[in-house]
């Protein structure tokens, strides 16, 4: 990537206070784009944004909200093209993980799992889309999965549920968007180490016994990959969803 490979476009990215969504949104602005910031926490969006504004002197704007409120998904939009007069990229960041035994999982745990992975993911590619094609140059849209969409976890039937259905939403989105030049992918990053999961006791050490190159991913390593399929570089590939896993999937070991 050049270091200005996004001049001048305008992205909105969903749970971006910290990890992996801080990581894509600093990633875009060091590269000329200007981007909305989401976080459900106006605190940790307003600090993250400060945060990246600092370093890179670029244009990031927090905007504080629920992705499950669809409504708010329609201001967040409006809101970019308020700010920044058109819409070019939206990365469906947000999710919640909850764990829980399948004989036992409640319908609340179930409903929010449901509510803020795809709820937040379709009704922010509906809304980013109809932008997109108002303004008929096209788009990125860009999904966060998992690799627990791709190969069974114990304790995440939900949230396994949840991200496999994320990948076939990009997949579906291909007949709906493609005629006017909108690109939907998604991302399934397997272990990486964010500020969450390194509190985790021997998190960083077990999956690195687990992963076959020997280490766990680092927030770069998924965020360069999302600013690669929202480029012009990825202007051929749609409908696909990249693991970023060092390998965990092809033996799919399991720390439980």
């Amino acid at each position: 990537m050049t270091d200005k490979a996004f001049h001048n476009k305008v992205a909105i990215v969903t749970g971006a206070g910290q990890g992996i969504g801080f990581e894509i949104c600093r990633q875009l602005v060091a590269q000329g784009a200007h981007v909305i910031l989401n976080d459900l926490q106006e605190s940790l969006a307003r600090e993250a944004a400060k945060a990246i504004v600092k370093e890179t002197k670029g244009n990031c704007v927090p905007v504080a909200g629920d992705v499950a409120d669809v409504d708010f998904l329609n201001d967040l939009v409006q809101e970019a093209v308020s700010n920044f007069g058109q819409l070019n990229i939206a990365v469906a960041n947000a999710g919640i993980t909850l764990f829980g035994d399948f004989l036992e999982y409640s319908a609340d745990d179930f409903n929010s799992v449901m509510s803020v992975n795809l709820r937040g993911t379709f009704f922010l590619a509906q809304a980013a889309a109809r932008q997109m094609k108002d303004q008929g140059a096209g788009g990125k849209l860009l999904f966060m999965s998992s690799v627990t969409g791709v190969q069974a976890h114990k304790n995440l039937a939900a949230y396994g549920m949840s991200k496999a259905a994320i990948q076939m939403l990009a997949k579906n989105l291909v007949i709906e968007l493609s005629s006017y030049k909108i690109n939907v992918n998604a991302l399934a990053p397997g272990a990486t180490l964010t500020a969450r999961t390194t509190a985790e006791k021997d998190y960083e050490k077990i999956w690195a016994g687990l992963t076959p190159i020997g280490k766990a991913a680092s927030i770069e390593d998924i965020a360069n990959a999302a600013c690669f399929l929202v480029s012009s570089k990825a202007d051929h590939i749609t409908g696909q969803t990249i693991v970023i896993d060092g390998g965990w999937t092809s033996i799919s070991p399991s720390p439980i």
